[in-house]
């Protein structure tokens, strides 16, 4: 079977020329459509601004009267004029209530001897210290001992006096407050405890140390000489607590 077409002709041989060319002729117009212009022919009317000169008023000047300010006051010199006065005038002289050592004091009527003031000896008791006293006070229930076992009967009971009314504060207990309170106080001629002072690491606790104190009951004084006098002791109280576990 033989070709029907012609090999003579072949439509892709000079392709790319026409595709050159297309394209030059396309670039063209784009060119010119781009490069095209139009311009407005319709005219525009020109008019015309009248300018009027302006208007100026004239301000007339007006003339303002302002007051004088007032004249300065005359200054009028008075003139003394002295006056003879025939009247006498009475002076009021003030004597001085000041003695000097040239006036002379009067005797009195009632002269009072030395003899007879009476001068009354106040006889003060002595305070003595526990350590050094020659006879310590007798706590109730120590009577009729020596030396010896009346201080350590004593001692035996201020201390039982003090567990018997020993109270841990419950404010202090709070606040996790403990410590050594030292108290000092006073044992009177007559056996009373006075002067009670104290000393330790809070109020609280020194409050109630005091109160243990104020408790003791009345002694027998302390003797020095043969005469009651007063005694100062000290005794120190532990506060200290213990946590459950």
């Amino acid at each position: 079977m033989k070709a029907k077409k012609n090999p003579k002709l072949d439509i892709g041989r000079n392709s790319s020329i026409y595709f050159a060319i297309g394209l030059n002729i396309m670039l063209f117009f784009s060119w010119k459509a781009l490069e095209f212009r139009s311009f407005e022919t319709a005219s525009n009317d020109i008019e015309l601004l009248d300018l009027a000169p302006d208007f100026q008023e004239d301000i007339p000047i007006t003339t303002i009267n302002i007051p004088l300010p007032p004249p300065p006051p005359v200054v009028v010199s008075e003139s003394i004029q002295v006056v003879e006065s025939f009247e006498e005038i009475e002076e009021t002289v003030i004597e001085s209530t000041e003695s000097s050592q040239e006036d002379r004091i009067a005797p009195a009527e009632a002269v009072i001897a030395v003899e007879d003031v009476l001068v009354e000896e106040v006889e003060e008791v002595a305070e003595v210290p526990f350590a050094v006293i020659e006879n310590i006070p007798v706590f109730p229930g120590c009577e009729g001992l020596s030396k010896a076992a009346s201080l350590a009967c004593f001692q035996t009971k201020m201390n039982a006096h003090i567990k018997t009314h020993f109270r841990y504060p419950e404010e202090a207990l709070n606040l996790e407050i403990e410590g050594r309170v030292s108290v000092l106080f006073i044992i009177d001629e007559n056996g009373y405890i006075v002067g009670i002072r104290s000393r330790g690491p809070d109020k609280i606790l020194e409050g109630e140390a005091e109160r243990i104190i104020g408790l003791l009951p009345r002694m027998k004084p302390g003797m020095q000489r043969g005469k009651p006098v007063k005694v100062t002791y000290a005794v120190p109280i532990f506060f200290k607590y213990k946590v459950a576990l």
